[in-house]
């Protein structure tokens, strides 16, 4: 080689594109990171927020990842964008509303179109043949290096060997030989890689990084749209369905009750657009209304939101309303038993 050649690598967080690109500056590849924020990352929301996930890490791990690895990461705002993905995924969802194969195509055509505005050489990510089941497959890898216009300049260095020779192989850019042949899910290989490296302390894999992957969120999302009769979300929308405890007990609000102080402080924050409720009387949640209620739905609301408070077994339960500019006033209300809470109730 002449010149050092340069990748952008996909960098998520995980253990599979760090090795990746680990495998690329072995071989003397100049490699930068690439990382995309989409707003659905599991990491750092939740553990920040709740106290009972205090003691875990507080780290963006794609960050983590490039200390590690000494390279330099871009971190990437693709809110905006990325709505047209997860609202009309041209190859559909997943298991829940996951659009893993749009999603992975859409990464990597924004990396591709980094690369050609920073004259870089080709694109690496952590891809392993059959790790995925909508995005990992040998027959819908080749539809991400198409779709996404980065066609031979993808390179999956843990699974090249399985895969069509690329553009960076072929011109002599990185040495084949050095690539490897992984697939299926067990990570075992990659956890001995990890420690051949002396890497440790990475981010475990739990189904993904994504909350759309989430049965969970995904319940949550959908029941979003169908409550305002469209497809859309804004960025406060899909951070407050990470949070709380969801209940719609009537087509036209939903309450987001929050089950932790640190849950609370943080729907604190949002006090100023929602009409909230919070017990006065007893210890207890702050909740958000979003919709619209008439008088008999605040009644209601208040009675559940004292059920949640320390004074759910009591007779009254004095609970402040708060709704935009108006002055606050209160309710005296009795506690909703579990009984009259239906399971549909909760989102």
């Amino acid at each position: 080689m002449t010149s050092k050649r340069k990748a952008v690598a996909l960098i998520s967080g995980g253990l599979d594109s760090m090795l990746a690109a680990k495998l690329m500056l072995d071989q003397g590849i100049h490699v930068e990171g690439i990382n995309f924020y989409t707003g659905f990352c599991v990491e750092g929301h939740t553990h920040a927020i709740r106290r009972k996930d205090r003691d875990k890490a507080k780290r963006n791990n794609a960050l983590w990842v490039a200390e590690k690895l000494g390279i330099k990461l871009h971190i990437i705002d693709v809110i905006e964008e990325y709505k047209d993905i997860v609202i009309n995924p041209k190859h559909g969802y997943g298991a829940n509303l996951n659009p893993c194969l749009d999603c992975k195509g859409f990464m990597v055509k924004k990396a591709y179109q980094w690369l050609q505005e920073n004259n870089f050489d080709f694109i690496i990510t952590g891809e392993v043949v059959g790790q995925r089941p909508m995005s990992q497959r040998r027959n819908t890898m080749p539809v991400v290096a198409r779709e996404s216009g980065a066609n031979a300049l993808l390179l999956r260095p843990l699974c090249a060997h399985l895969l069509p020779m690329t553009h960076p192989e072929e011109q002599g850019w990185v040495e084949r030989d050095k690539l490897l042949n992984l697939s299926g899910r067990s990570r075992k290989p990659q956890i001995a890689m990890a420690k051949q490296y002396n890497l440790d302390d990475y981010a475990q894999p739990a189904g993904g990084c994504c909350f759309l992957t989430n049965e969970h969120y995904a319940s949550k999302l959908k029941d979003l749209w169908a409550s305002r009769g469209e497809r859309n979300y804004e960025l406060d929308d899909i951070m407050l369905l990470k949070v709380g405890r969801h209940l719609r007990p009537r087509p036209h609000f939903k309450l987001i009750i929050g089950r932790e102080e640190g849950e609370n402080r943080y729907l604190e924050g949002y006090r100023r657009q929602y009409t909230h409720l919070k017990p006065i009387s007893h210890i207890g949640p702050l909740a958000l209304i979003d919709g619209t209620p008439d008088d008999d739905d605040l009644l209601l609301a208040a009675r559940l939101v004292a059920r949640y408070s320390q004074g759910r077994d009591a007779d009254q339960v004095r609970v402040e309303i708060s709704e935009g500019s108006h002055q606050p006033h209160t309710l005296d209300v009795k506690p909703l038993a579990d009984q009259d809470i239906p399971q549909e109730w909760h989102v």
